[in-house]
């Protein structure tokens, strides 16, 4: 009998995504797999609606045939995207430590991001106590902030092939955010130049007004960058001086003491 979500049921349910849910759910429930046939009796719907559905599951590797029985069996997709999963919770473990360390340092609020749909998600939040009259970041874990104003976007997007690069400025543009976001091309190129040369971006309150940022790279054992982390604050206490002669280090520390617990030499 197939359990049922912990969820409350949202009013804006797509049904084919409740049915794809539903059929996944079922067929791995059953090691020996299911028909067909036992899936419309199980979830009483038409043998064609199962059928389309299996075959586009089928098609991105979410279900698979048996060619010789036809019965269906979960893809081993799933099994990738579990993989991804451990490794995305695995990645916050490893970091939190360093990050809560970082924020004391600083006393500034830390931050690692990861890049998805050419934006920055913010997957962890650290801060710490401010000092009197500093600013609460308005960043939440789960949120999302344009990449090119941000020093944790730059820094990851520096990593960029430049196909890739210019694919991101047709599709997301450089959007002025305020007075000192880089919204010409060229400059912007160059600028991701230096950031990739020097291991590190700032977000010059290029993204908010009164909030200077400075982020570096995390990098997997496989040297590829996959997230990024950074220390955020208010422009007067995170001032230029500050930043690049406390701030830089701090954070560039921390990066790369993350990557080296991830694998990385």
């Amino acid at each position: 009998m197939m359990q049922k979500s912990p969820h409350t049921k949202p009013t804006n349910l797509v049904q084919t995504i409740e049915r794809v849910s539903m059929i996944l759910e079922m067929v791995g429930q059953n090691p020996q797999g299911m028909s067909i046939r036992d899936l419309s009796t199980g979830l009483n719907l038409p043998k064609g609606t199962i059928h389309r559905i299996l075959s586009s599951l089928s098609y991105f590797g979410y279900i698979r045939q048996d060619p010789e029985t036809k019965i269906y069996f979960l893809g081993l997709k799933l099994m990738e995207l579990s993989a991804q999963l451990s490794g995305q919770l695995d990645f916050r473990k490893v970091a939190e430590p360093v990050l809560k360390e970082l924020a004391e340092k600083t006393k500034q609020t830390a931050h690692m991001v990861i890049m998805d749909r050419n934006e920055v998600v913010y997957v962890e939040k650290i801060e710490t106590q401010q000092p009197a009259g500093g600013l609460k970041m308005a960043s939440r874990v789960g949120s999302r902030n344009p990449v090119h104003s941000s020093a944790v976007g730059k820094v990851l997007l520096s990593y960029y092939s430049d196909d890739a690069l210019e694919d991101f400025l047709r599709e997301k543009g450089l959007p002025r955010r305020t007075a000192n976001t880089i919204t010409d091309p060229d400059a912007f190129r160059s600028h991701l130049q230096s950031v990739r040369s020097q291991g590190y971006a700032m977000d010059d309150e290029e993204n908010e007004q009164g909030i200077r940022c400075l982020g570096a790279p995390i990098f997997d054992g496989k040297g590829r960058p996959v997230a990024a982390v950074s220390v955020s604050g208010p422009a007067f206490q995170m001032t230029r001086k500050y930043v690049q002669e406390v701030i830089k280090r701090e954070v560039m520390e921390a990066a790369a003491e993350i990557s080296r617990r991830l694998g990385f030499k």
